[in-house]
């Protein structure tokens, strides 16, 4: 009988097996850290914070002289106007930078809103149980079954588009996702130890749910609101590209590609550049929402 002798490894097969500079570098970036999706949303919010100090334009001004200006590295392009004019003359960067704002308001508002209802809702249904459970899970199962873009429209209607009522349709659009989890999240926490002695003592029903189980499905909550971010700004731009969102002549990302949709052939520029800003935007939201689960969810860690 042989036996086999396994081969002592070398320094350079060692050194084979190490990853090189290029690939640690990409994981830095791409795994450990989403540094790309936040270097474009930290330059969003830069932007959206200073854009009434550095827009060239008014966004409402109007120059019939300048309709349909082409961006700058054009031969028939000007400085004036660096991405271009829309068909009534208005300044294409400086209604990006003021739809950057209200994309960032819209969906930072409505998710704060959104966040707070459904995680309280969820909270109450799964401590409380029985007949309160079944009648909320019930209404959120009614709610996820509804039309959400024709009741938006119908709203729209009635109410007249403005930017509160764009908000509390995002608000409505965002609380029933938060219910289920939430609620899956305390029907394992309420029949943990630390609970039960909390009730033992005499705390009362609302003290127990603020101060022992509401800490325990926060991360459930923060993962949920990452994830959510982008839809809302996608929402936003789309019920604002149907003409149900804020209404002209405020600068909304949507409402920017809906006026340039009759001129994509000739002047590309008035849709495209809010499009790849709303891209950008989202599949950075996505991606940081991707990275905050992995961090959070222990299940998930794989960092």
């Amino acid at each position: 009988m042989t036996s086999q002798v396994t081969p002592a490894a070398t320094p350079d097969s060692f050194a084979a097996r190490q990853p090189g500079r290029i690939q640690r570098a990409l994981s830095f970036i791409i795994v450990k850290w989403p540094v790309i999706p936040g270097v474009i949303l930290g330059f969003l919010f830069l932007i959206a914070v200073l854009t009434p100090v550095i827009a060239p334009h008014d966004p409402l001004k109007a120059n019939i002289r300048s309709r349909l200006a082409p961006p700058v590295w054009y031969e028939a392009g000007t400085s004036n106007f660096l991405l271009g004019a829309d068909p009534i003359g208005r300044d294409v960067m400086s209604r990006l930078m003021y739809g950057a704002r209200i994309s960032l308001l819209v969906a930072s508002v409505a998710l704060v809103t959104g966040t707070i209802i459904g995680t309280t809702i969820g909270l109450i249904a799964g401590y409380y149980g029985g007949l309160i459970d079944e009648v909320l899970m019930r209404i959120v199962d009614i709610w996820f079954g509804l039309p959400f873009v024709l009741i938006a429209l119908v709203i729209a209607v009635i109410l007249s588009p403005s930017l509160p009522t764009m908000i509390t349709l995002l608000a409505l659009f965002t609380w029933a996702g938060f219910v289920r989890n939430v609620r899956g999240e305390v029907l394992t926490l309420k029949t943990r130890d630390y609970v039960s002695l909390a009730r033992i003592s005499g705390a009362s029903g609302s003290r127990i749910l603020i101060r022992h189980i509401l800490p325990g499905v926060t991360n459930t909550v923060l993962v949920l609101a990452s994830l959510r971010a982008g839809q809302l700004i996608l929402t936003e731009a789309f019920l604002s590209f149907l003409g149900a969102g804020i209404p002209p002549p405020t600068a909304t990302w949507g409402a920017m590609i809906a006026d340039g949709r009759s001129f994509l052939r000739d002047a590309w520029w008035i849709s495209v550049f809010p499009g790849i800003a709303i891209f950008l935007t989202v599949t950075s939201l996505n991606f940081l929402g991707d990275w905050v689960r992995d961090k959070l969810d222990p299940r998930l860690n794989q960092l």
